[in-house]
């Protein structure tokens, strides 16, 4: 059965095998913000400070992140989130994305179409991604090579590039962003051991199904993001009946953390132009048989 319990100012969702931890603040109509992978909940202040007088904003930790339990068994993060939603009587709810968690907001549309009335992801299109740039490989590579060497902060060096993006230094990127980032990674690093399984079962077929999610799907794209992030969030919104992409100057895989105003802004606009969605309403125009 689950329960909830307070937990260093959020709640904790218990489940069979753990139990995972939220933020649920504000009234109105439901705003689900995911985390990027190795992060938490908290790359999301900025926005839940701005929303929550107006909408009731949820931001989980993903299963493994943050002050979430560890995965012991083979699990989807859109099931997680699914059973959170159910639990919370939250939805169908406007699902935010940046990254890993633009892969999960995507495969909740396609897994769980009765929970989701939107979807906003940044530097990604469906969680299925692929890496061409040499620049994406080459800082993948090293962050690999960092972790199987035990060293964490090479590892972390390579979180702070990405936030930069291949057009910019490090050193460009403001400060806090950066050691919020760290800390964040750090944290949920310190949470796994080395040559620990990674229990995440993939969601099949993601970009073929894609054309069949039918709500609004908004890609907020950082400009100096890496080409293959801005490749697949343009090709989802291409792919989805109803996309459509608007771009960030001066950031890059993270704008909703390096220009939050403006994240905040477009994401804002984009709310107000959604139609409502009663209760049940599919978000998934089911493929003819065989597609899936």
């Amino acid at each position: 059965m689950a329960a909830f319990a307070e937990h260093s100012g959020t709640r904790s969702f218990a489940t069979s095998d753990g139990s995972l931890a939220y933020r649920d603040t504000g009234t109105g109509q439901p705003l689900v913000l995911l985390h990027a992978g190795f992060f938490d909940h908290s790359m999301w202040d900025d926005q839940t400070t701005a929303f929550a007088p107006h909408y009731r904003v949820i931001a989980p930790d993903a299963r493994g992140h943050g002050a979430s339990s560890n995965a012991t068994r083979p699990f989807r993060p859109a099931d997680d989130l699914a059973a959170l939603l159910r639990r919370l009587d939250a939805g169908p709810a406007v699902l935010v994305g940046v990254s890993m968690g633009g892969g999960t907001a995507v495969d909740t549309a396609l897994e769980h179409p009765e929970l989701v009335r939107a979807v906003v992801v940044s530097g990604v299109g469906t969680s299925e991604p692929y890496f061409e740039d040499p620049w994406s490989l080459e800082v993948l590579g090293e962050q690999n090579g960092a972790l199987a060497a035990g060293d964490i902060e090479g590892w972390l060096d390579g979180h702070v590039r990405f936030a930069a993006g291949p057009h910019r230094s490090p050193g460009e990127v403001d400060a806090d962003v950066v050691s919020r980032l760290r800390a964040m990674a750090s944290r949920t690093i310190s949470k796994h051991r080395a040559g620990e399984p990674d229990h995440r079962v993939p969601v099949p077929q993601t970009w073929r199904r894609a054309a069949f999610i039918d709500v609004p799907v908004l890609a907020i794209i950082g400009a100096l993001d890496v080409s293959d992030h801005i490749a697949m969030a343009e090709r989802l919104v291409r792919t989805v009946p109803d996309g459509r992409a608007v771009s960030v100057e001066n950031t890059a895989h993270f704008p909703n953390m390096e220009q939050p105003a403006r994240f905040n802004a477009l994401l804002a606009e984009f709310l107000e132009t959604l139609p409502d969605r009663g209760p049940g309403e599919a978000a998934v125009r089911r493929p003819p048989s065989g597609t899936r």
